[in-house]
């Protein structure tokens, strides 16, 4: 059929023409039962007409019969239109009329009629999401895939669409491009949703871009930057500006910002292969000069014992005895260091923040004015062991588990300014090899020899009591009988 406003070909049953938009009023097809009642409406108003014709006529002349023929014919007429009209006019203007005809046109595979009814439908009730499901699916069954996914868009931008309806419309639009392997399209249209229920139930599909640990800006200290990203994927980065991509150095560790400036930008590429925006920041580090320690004790020669100490601020100072340079694996200054014996090189500095500042070096040449040395020390402790039956032989031993004492020398020192000592700690000795000290510490005169047990309080004050080791007592009579 054609339009009568424009005069373009028109499919059957159409209410409205695709060329010029203009609405076409026809009338649709009728359920038998609408049908059959219009016609005995009609059919009982013509024979009420006929019966008081018939009446007339044996009372009037013929002309004035045929006058009332016509009259009633044409009221016959007028009034049949009418009922049509009224008829046509609710079934138009009726929701439920136009969903349950687009529901029998499907069940008919009468896609186009159920389009124009699901249309109608929706003209009468543009708020209705449930409609433009219903004529989603009638577009899908047409196979018009290109209005079956612009109405799911439409549903998905909807702001009245509640969760389970957002849900649904996601998950057939998902479906569809994920058939095409499109997931940049599944990447665009979930961030675009802010929901983060469909984020969360979608997520394999999305590539955000990384995160920085650190915000961009000017820093004094070296700053090891992470970047951090949602999903399985990986990272790619670039430090000079240019914009990353997947040839680009790949993320595997924190990427240290030393002295200089940086434009840092990268992105995420996830498991299916979805690139997301990328970042970028710009960083400006200029490193404090850090000050080097400063020692108490200068380099040099000495005969008698000291302590060496670090002044002013020690936090995060290391040190070490070999002459090289500090490092976090370096033992760490807790408080003074007794001045070693023989000749020592130690070197202090501070590490922040992973850098190393500028070192002190210190060499000393301890050189005591005596003869008497550790280690004869050492041998005295362990005579007093075996004298008072701790152990019962040199190595230390005191049963047959294997287990034993072991005496070592420590560090020589001045104590309560009475005078100076070597100071002795005792270690137990596993037969496994573990080795533990048990908390006994002597204290042997660094010129006489002689021994003390060497404790402290609770107050770190040390305190000296000296060892006597009883010589074995001789009978008179055993004497005189010799």
């Amino acid at each position: 059929m054609k339009c009568p406003n424009c005069g373009a070909e028109m499919a059957d049953e159409t209410l409205y023409c695709e060329h010029c938009g203009e609405d076409i009023h026809i009338v649709p097809d009728f359920d038998p039962e609408l049908e059959q009642g219009i016609e005995l409406t009609i059919s009982g108003m013509l024979e009420d007409i006929n019966g008081q014709e018939e009446a007339e006529e044996e009372e009037q002349p013929p002309r004035r019969r045929l006058f009332w023929k016509l009259w009633a014919a044409f009221g016959a007429a007028f009034i049949g239109t009418a009922v049509v009209v009224s008829l046509l006019i609710y079934c138009y203007n009726s929701l439920e009329w136009q969903i349950e005809k687009g529901q029998k046109y499907v069940e008919r595979q009468n896609y186009d009629g159920a389009i124009n009814c699901y249309s109608r439908a929706l003209e009468l009730d543009e708020d209705n999401i449930e409609l433009k499901f219903s004529l989603a699916e009638v577009y899908f069954l047409k196979n018009n895939k290109i209005e079956y996914e612009y109405l799911l868009r439409e549903i998905a931008r909807d702001p009245g669409a509640d969760g389970e309806q957002l849900e649904r419309a996601y998950g057939k639009l998902i479906a569809i491009y994920s058939a095409r392997e499109d997931y940049q399209t599944i990447n665009d249209l979930l961030l675009a949703s802010e929901n983060a229920s469909l984020i969360s139930t979608y997520q394999k599909y999305l590539a955000r871009p990384p995160e920085f640990s650190i915000k961009p800006g000017y820093y004094t200290a070296v700053q090891p930057l992470k970047l951090s990203a949602f999903g399985s994927g990986k990272i790619y980065y670039t430090l000079d500006g240019s914009e990353p991509s997947g040839e680009s150095t790949q993320y595997t560790a924190p990427i240290i910002l030393e002295d200089g400036d940086y434009v840092v930008k990268a992105l995420f590429i996830n498991d299916n292969g979805i690139i997301s925006e990328s970042i970028s920041g710009e960083f400006h580090v200029e490193i404090d000069e850090i000050p080097a320690p400063e020692v108490n004790l200068y380099s040099g020669d000495y005969n008698f014992p000291t302590n060496i100490e670090v002044l002013n601020d020690v936090e995060e100072v290391y040190y070490t005895t070999d002459g090289s340079d500090p490092t976090y694996a370096s033992q760490i200054y807790s408080g003074p260091i007794p001045l070693p014996l023989g000749k020592s090189n130690f070197k202090f500095a501070r590490i922040e923040n992973g850098i190393t500042g500028n070192v002190t070096e210190r060499t000393y040449q301890l050189v005591m004015n005596t003869d008497y040395t550790p280690q004869q020390a050492v041998d005295s402790i362990m005579q007093y062991a075996m004298s008072i039956g701790k152990v019962y032989d040199g190595d230390g031993h005191f049963d047959e588990s294997g287990d034993r004492y072991q005496y070592e020398y420590q560090y020589v020192t001045n104590i309560n300014r009475v005078d100076d000592f070597y100071v002795i700690s005792e270690i137990y000795c596993g037969a496994d090899g573990s080795l533990a000290k048990t908390g006994n510490h002597f204290a042997v005169n660094a010129y006489t020899g002689a021994m003390f047990k060497l404790q402290q309080d609770r107050y770190e004050r040390l305190s000296l009591t000296e060892i006597v080791i009883e010589q074995p007592v001789v009978d008179e009579d055993d004497s005189d009988e010799e």
